[in-house]
Formats: C-alpha cells, sequence, structure tokens
C-alpha cells in the first residue's frame, strides 16, 4: 500500500474515532472544556483589560518616550502603565462619588412617591379609556395592581434575603473566589501592558517561524486588522456613551426633567449597545417619567431624539473619528443575530467582528476582481472600471 495513502487511512480513521468518543462522552468534554474556561479566565479578562487600556497607554509612553531623557526612557512604559491605572482609579472614584449618592436619591424618592406615581397612571389610563371610549376597561384599576406588584416584590426580595442567610458560608466563598479571580486578572494585565512591544514581537516571530510566508502574512494582517478595529469600537462606544450620558444630564437640569442621574445613567449605560441601546435607554426613561407626568415624558422623548441626532452627526464624528466602514443594514443584521444568539454580550460584539469579516471580504473582492473589468450600469449596460 502507498505510504501516503496509508497516512490518509490512519488520519481519518484517528480523526473519527476522535469524533465518536467526544459525541460518546459529551458531557465529560462539556465539563472539561468548562473546567478549562475557568482556569484560563483570569488571564482572559486581564487581556482584555489591557487591550481597552492599550490606547492610552501607548498614548503616555509615547508622551513621556519624548520628555524623559535618553537614559531614562526605558521607564517610559512602566511609567505610562501606572499613570493610566492612576487616571482609571481616579475617574472611577470621581463617577461613584457623583453618581452614587444621586441615584440612590432619586431611587429613594422613586419608591416613595410610587402610590402617587399609581394613581397618576390610573387617572390617565382612565382618561384615555374615556376619550377612545372603551367602556370594557373602565373597571379596570391599575393602580391597585401596581401597589400589589410592589408589595410582592418587597416581599420576594425579603424572602430571598432571609433564604440566603443561611448559605453565607458559600457565598463568602464565591466572593473571595471572585475578589481573587479579580486581582489575578489585575496582574495579568499589568504585566501585559508593561511588557505589550515584547509579547508583540514574540507572538510574531512565532506565527513566521512556524507557518508559511503566505500564511503568516495572512495571520498578521488579519490579527492587525481586528485589533484595529475593535480598538475603534471599544473607544469609540465608551466615548460615545460618556457624551451622550453627560449631555442628557445637564439638558434634564435645564429642562427641569425629573429623576435626572438616574434616567442619564441609564441612557449612557444603554448607548453601550448598538442600535437598540438608543430605543432601550428612551422606553425605559419615558416609562419612567410618563408615570408622573405623561407629557414631561412626551417633552424628554422630543429631547431625546433631538440630542442623539446632534451627538450621532456632529460631535461623535468628531470626538471618535470615522466610523469602522460598516453600511447600516449590517450593523442591523450584526445586533440582530448576535443578541439572537448571545444576548447583550453578541449585540456588543458582533458590530466588530461582522465589520473585520466585512473589510476581509471587500479586499478579497478586490484582488480577485481584475482591474480592467467592467463594472454593471444600473440599466444593464456596462461602464469601464475606474483605475
Amino acid at each position: 500500500m502507498d505510504k501516503k495513502l496509508f497516512r490518509s487511512l490512519v488520519l481519518l480513521i484517528t480523526y473519527a474515532v476522535v469524533l465518536v468518543a467526544v459525541i460518546v462522552k459529551l458531557d465529560a468534554v462539556t465539563g472539561w472544556l468548562g473546567g478549562m474556561a475557568a482556569a484560563f479566565q483570569p488571564l482572559v479578562i486581564g487581556g482584555v483589560i489591557a487591550f481597552i487600556l492599550s490606547r492610552p497607554c501607548n498614548f503616555f509612553a509615547r508622551l513621556y518616550d519624548k520628555a524623559l531623557p535618553a537614559q531614562m526612557r526605558r521607564g517610559a512604559r512602566p511609567l505610562a502603565v501606572v499613570t493610566v491605572y492612576l487616571v482609571v482609579i481616579a475617574l472611577i472614584t470621581v463617577l461613584v462619588s457623583m453618581v452614587v449618592p444621586e441615584l440612590t436619591h432619586s431611587i429613594e424618592m422613586f419608591m416613595g412617591n410610587l402610590n402617587t406615581y399609581a394613581a397618576n397612571f390610573q387617572e390617565l389610563f382612565d382618561w384615555l379609556v374615556a376619550k377612545l371610549e372603551l367602556e370594557q376597561l373602565a373597571s379596570l384599576d391599575l393602580s391597585a395592581g401596581i401597589s400589589d406588584s410592589l408589595q410582592k416584590l418587597l416581599t420576594g426580595a425579603l424572602d430571598a434575603l432571609t433564604n440566603t442567610l443561611p448559605h453565607l458560608i458559600g457565598m463568602t466563598g464565591v466572593l473571595v473566589s471572585a475578589v481573587v479571580t479579580g486581582v489575578i486578572s489585575l496582574v495579568f494585565s499589568i504585566y501585559m501592558l508593561s511588557g505589550a512591544p515584547r509579547l508583540t514581537a514574540q507572538c510574531r516571530r512565532l506565527v513566521e517561524a512556524y507557518l508559511p510566508r503566505w500564511a503568516a502574512g495572512t495571520v498578521l494582517s488579519v490579527t492587525r486588522l481586528t485589533a484595529d478595529t475593535f480598538s475603534k469600537y471599544v473607544s469609540g462606544q465608551m466615548i460615545e456613551a460618556c457624551i451622550l450620558g453627560g449631555l442628557c444630564f445637564l439638558g434634564m437640569c435645564i429642562f427641569r426633567f425629573d429623576y435626572a442621574p438616574l434616567i442619564s445613567v441609564a441612557v449612557g449605560v444603554f448607548a453601550l449597545i448598538p442600535i437598540a441601546g438608543a430605543y432601550l435607554g428612551a422606553v425605559l426613561a419615558v416609562l419612567l417619567l410618563v408615570m408622573i407626568d405623561p407629557w414631561q415624558a412626551v417633552w424628554f422623548l422630543v429631547f431625546l431624539v433631538a440630542l442623539q441626532q446632534l451627538e450621532g452627526n456632529l460631535i461623535y464624528p468628531r470626538v471618535v473619528g470615522t466610523s469602522m466602514g460598516l453600511p447600516g443594514i449590517w450593523v442591523l443584521a450584526a445586533v440582530t443575530v448576535g443578541g439572537s444568539l448571545l444576548g447583550l454580550v453578541g449585540m456588543v460584539m458582533s458590530v466588530p467582528l461582522v465589520a473585520v469579516a466585512y473589510t476581509l471580504l471587500k479586499q478579497d473582492l478586490r484582488a480577485r476582481t481584475p482591474a480592467s473589468a467592467p463594472e454593471p450600469k444600473a440599466d444593464g449596460g456596462e461602464l469601464p472600471r475606474q483605475p
């Protein structure tokens, strides 16, 4: 028998045996994969933190490299890492000290006035029933339903707290595990940021050493494109969320809307979700304000639409720069499919992944299409391709 054919048969049989073993022992394989994922979780979290902070760290590294004398430039990178983490800690401290007290006060005020809001909502419902002549809904008491729902919610929260107390030891173990994972992830992120140039060079050397030249070039090109796309997307979404939340709070204070801190934080957080985030934030705010004053909810909706148009068309392009080059229909498709598959994480991560795939497909089509090939006209004729 030919050695090449024999080797192919051995590989095929081995693959079939492994596939059958995986199918038969699927639970064991799933448990092993879950254990591996848990083992690598600190490394993955640390890599995500380092990736998010890589751009500001590179900025400070370049700044220190120019400012420091030649004999001290080796410390530019560690000094940049320390500066980035100090800035992050300062921003978190300022944000918590400014937002949390106002947010707590808004929630307490809302809970204290819930019965009044339920009565206002009942009056609005009765007015709509009278205007639309819906006699079959006239006897519906929504105020009592809202009060009962609140009572059940509070009772359920107290019962959950009571039932949780016997499991305090287990909860403590989970909390300790989460703290340890967070500390290890933070240490990993510091090491990755400090040695980012060296790690990048080592990974490039491994790819070039163990892959053919054409494959190594493709892998490095795709990796570079993916990193740039995700970096632009993450920084763009975070800047957009901060600007939109801050402008929403400022506008709500100027126009004297109720619960400005609570609604502004919700709008800013939901802005991290592409496309759907704006609608989710608007729906939550309107549902909250309509129980206080329906006209206030209407005017807030008008204000939020105007604010989003201003921020999306004027501020966001100037602050963040050009977009990722992904058409709107593909953004909508990515958010829809990603949300269906992986929920909130899928909605956030699907857009940069589809942007990378779209860019690679566009580059491949350009490479495969001859430069002299005619382009079709809208009426079925042909136009010569522009050089």
